[in-house]
């Protein structure tokens, strides 16, 4: 109880953003004021808040405002992307510290892991950090995944992954604990930890990485699903009438609203050569980009191609908004920003039409507020979400 009462007053203070005092602390909790003073004399004794001046509302004593110390505690978010690992130093308001991206050159699990712990001792070391201020390393990886034993089963477009002990590994690497999750659950628990939206709404991120996968947050919180693989679209059917997938069906999202669909697409189409290995995604990302650079050139052939995986997306955002019936909808991942322009132009009038709840409620379309680096800001999140925000789960008692 006394831990779940920390997390309530440690929220109620960072998501202030200006710092409240005690007495505001008790109106806004619930809390006794003895509870309050006794918790908050602990985080000041800790380093975790601190006093920040001194206001005066009316009659009596001046009230000390508390604050939250961003720098008191610390994450490390990594995101596992078979074109490039991101690794991010986060503080617990939500700012990235420290960066890092790097392109394996040796697929080998073990040695992609062997970098990952790498990269983060030496921006743990470049912020001067002291090692026990860090609360731990997130980990957002493509599922799916076990999330019980922290292990990559085997992921579509990475190679050799198949049943890696991916939590273990990395925590033997670097000291650290270190928690694994979907990265389509990551950007979503990034997005409501670093984001300004009511705590209590609801919203489909939709993630445009090397894969497409959607996650959903329900009153704040993320749904992992019972498997904690919440979000495989892969093999839903947005175009009766486009590519065979290797599942066995036709025009799924795999197929039609991947980088590598989309790119595929232009070279069939002659907008972009040929000559390209298929299975080479840094290859793949290059070229995403030169199509993405030239259709905000407002070259009308690379237009034509991106709007369609545009609306072809509109399609599977519209079936899972009218089953899971959300108040908004935010897409993000390392390649959104490159089709963001399009993707905002075309996506909302598509959804509007194709909704079955429209005459209920509009459904708002926005791109993620942290960037490309959702995935590594999502993960590092993730420690700081099971740290530090209360949950009635926590009051259950074992049997």
């Amino acid at each position: 109880m006394g831990d779940f009462n920390q997390s309530v007053i440690l929220e109620a203070i960072r998501r202030s953003v200006e710092g409240l005092s005690r007495i505001e602390l008790v109106e806004a909790t619930g809390l006794s004021a003895q509870t309050v003073t006794n918790i908050t004399r602990r985080l000041l004794d800790d380093g975790v808040i601190a006093e920040a001046g001194r206001t005066i509302n009316g009659p009596g004593k001046p009230r000390v405002t508390l604050r939250l110390v961003a720098e008191s505690r610390v994450a490390v978010g990594v995101h596992l992307d078979p074109a490039v690992i991101t690794v991010v130093l986060l503080d617990i308001a939500g700012t990235v510290l420290r960066r890092r991206a790097v392109r394996p050159d040796d697929r080998d699990p073990r040695a992609v892991i062997g970098m990952m712990a790498g990269a983060i001792d030496e921006l743990i070391a470049e912020a001067g950090i002291d090692r026990a201020r860090v609360a731990g390393i997130g980990v957002a990886a493509p599922g799916p995944l076990d999330a019980e034993r922290g292990t990559v089963i085997d992921p579509p477009k990475l190679d050799g992954w198949n049943r890696v002990p991916l939590r273990a590994v990395l925590a033997e690497a670097t000291g650290l604990p270190v928690a694994v999750e979907k990265d389509t659950t990551a950007a979503a628990v990034g997005e409501t930890w670093t984001g300004s939206g009511a705590v209590d709404d609801s919203f489909l991120f939709v993630y445009l990485g090397t894969g497409i996968g959607t996650s959903l947050v329900r009153e704040g919180d993320a749904v992992r699903g019972s498997s904690h693989n919440f979000g495989e679209v892969g093999h839903i059917m947005v175009d009766p009438d486009g590519p065979p997938c290797a599942c066995g069906s036709r025009g799924c999202v795999e197929v039609v609203c991947t980088p590598q669909a989309i790119v595929e697409r232009a070279e069939r189409r002659g907008i972009l050569d040929g000559d390209r290995r298929a299975s080479d995604m840094h290859a793949v990302e290059e070229r995403f980009t030169q199509l993405s650079e030239r259709a905000e050139a407002g070259e009308a052939p690379a237009v034509e191609v991106i709007e369609q995986a545009a609306h072809a997306l509109a399609v599977l955002i519209s079936v899972l908004t009218d089953v899971l019936d959300v108040d908004r909808v935010v897409l993000g991942g390392p390649f959104w920003d490159r089709v963001s322009g399009i993707y905002l132009r075309e996506i909302p009038g598509e959804l509007r039409r194709r909704s079955a709840t429209r005459e209920v409620h509009e459904i708002p379309v926005s791109g993620t507020v942290i960037g490309d680096d959702v995935g590594a800001v999502g993960a590092a999140c993730v420690v700081l979400d099971l740290a530090l925000t209360p949950r009635a789960s926590d009051l259950y008692l074992e049997r």
